[in-house]
């Protein structure tokens, strides 16, 4: 790695600070635990992290997170075991900064909106000479926040709290977003310094620009979008980021050449994947897991979620694909068709009113109104296979574990239990009894009941 300071083959060390309790969320798991589009907060910033190219990475976590502890792995974590600070959370990983790193990062489990972009140019500014870079932004209110004071060359002089700001630097717009690159090789004698002299007793990572300027280091700043540095602290908060990161989504679709017919009624996840020429009805939910072909279209009011979807397939309206869910280029799955944990294959058809799960199902098939592949006996799940061609009639019950052959066709109202043989014609069903003449007898003989005649 080449910086503008210095050559060094150290990687770049991240350290994500997710020790928070999260109380005003009222939850009973870790704050960073919530989602944003599908993925928890600090997966996104995980994913951020790694996308500006950083591998090294240690999470921070209070004691007792366990959970949180095993959604971040393979990253290892530090505990930390008293909450003192944001300084103080940066030492709990003293011993992954001692081992040695060109830069150290340190950003935040609740900032999912934060950008590889973003982490890229902060660790630039660092690069060009300073021990420590900050990451500042320019919100339409700046009072809550620490302002960026600046010295004549530009360079960061100092962070000043709100609540200390004179007049003048109450003025200033640009403001503390805390997100932070500081020289690996200096990192912890920097850290080391930060004092607790304050009202909380607290080791404020703030502090940091203050003592490495004492120590007659230069400091520098780089901006980042408002959007980026949505912090999330309660479930309103929350809402704000998952609103803005569906935007997010929504505008990255459409660049990629997918039409969204009312973009603001659809809901996708952070890795979904739709293909050019693929159409999205209105009201479509995407959960986590979803591959969408090119020239696809997604009808109304559909839910899909750890599925693939084939070139020039047809998903609904009203279709749910559970996970597992595979249909191959050109298929038909319409309104009121669930699909779980089946494939079906090129131009299969299952247009309505239909269940097919943990099943296999033929190209070009049909699955008639009303059919159920009935996969589990309350104590396992039990495969259907239906071949190429094969017609199954409305209504129709198909008892799992079964098969039925390619080009066979299947009556209407069977319930079917046996394999049926390729190009066969299969009808399970009871026989029709028809009485001529009887429905007058059998309509006085209600009434007369009704009117307690008998």
């Amino acid at each position: 790695m080449t910086t503008g300071d210095n050559r060094t083959t150290a990687p770049t060390l991240a350290i994500v600070l997710a020790a928070g309790e999260g109380t005003r969320m009222r939850s009973t798991q870790p704050k960073v635990m919530h989602k944003v589009a599908g993925r928890t907060m600090v997966g996104h910033v995980l994913d951020a992290v790694a996308g500006a190219g950083v591998t090294d990475v240690v999470v921070v976590v209070g004691p007792g997170m366990e959970a949180l502890a095993k959604a971040v792995a393979p990253h290892p974590i530090a505990i930390q075991q008293d909450r003192r600070g944001t300084a103080h959370a940066v030492l709990a990983a003293r011993d992954a900064i001692a081992a040695g790193a060109g830069d150290v990062l340190v950003v935040f489990g609740d900032t999912p909106l934060v950008s590889s972009e973003t982490i890229g140019r902060l660790l630039a500014e660092r690069r060009q000479g300073a021990a420590v870079a900050v990451l500042g932004f320019r919100p339409a209110d700046p009072s809550p926040y620490g302002r960026f004071v600046l010295d004549a060359d530009g360079g960061l002089a100092r962070i000043v709290e709100a609540k200390d700001a004179t007049e003048d630097e109450r003025r200033i717009g640009l403001c503390n977003a805390g997100l932070m690159a500081i020289d690996g090789a200096r990192a912890l004698d920097l850290l080391d310094r930060v004092g607790c002299d304050n009202a909380k007793g607290e080791f404020y990572l703030t502090d940091l620009v203050a003592v490495a300027r004492a120590a007659g280091a230069a400091c520098r700043f780089a901006e980042a979008p408002v959007e980026e540095l949505m912090g999330v602290n309660t479930r309103a908060d929350l809402a704000a980021a998952e609103a803005a990161m569906q935007d997010r989504l929504r505008r990255r679709a459409m660049a990629e050449g997918t039409t969204l017919v009312a973009p603001e009624t659809v809901f996708l996840a952070a890795d979904t994947r739709l293909g050019r020429d693929t159409v999205v009805h209105p009201h479509v939910v995407f959960g986590p897991g979803v591959t969408v072909g090119e020239g696809v279209e997604i009808r109304a009011f559909s839910h899909l979620e750890q599925a693939t979807v084939g070139d020039g397939a047809i998903v609904g309206p009203y279709a749910r694909l559970r996970p597992g869910a595979e249909l191959g280029a050109g298929a038909h799955v319409g309104n009121f068709v669930e699909i779980k944990a089946a494939t079906l294959g090129p131009g299969a058809k299952a247009n309505h009113l239909a269940y097919i799960g943990d099943a296999t199902v033929g190209a070009g098939a049909n699955i008639g109104a009303g059919t159920i592949t009935c996969n589990y006996d309350g104590f396992g799940k039990y495969r259907t296979e239906i071949g190429a061609g094969a017609f199954i009639g409305s209504n129709t019950a198909l008892v799992a574990p079964v098969s039925v052959g390619a080009g066979a066709i299947v009556g209407a109202g069977s319930v079917i239990t046996e394999t049926v043989p390729d190009e066969s014609l299969a009808i399970g069903r009871s026989r029709q009894a028809t009485k001529p003449g009887v429905a007058p007898a059998y309509r006085a003989l209600r009434r007369a009941r009704r009117e307690g005649k008998v």
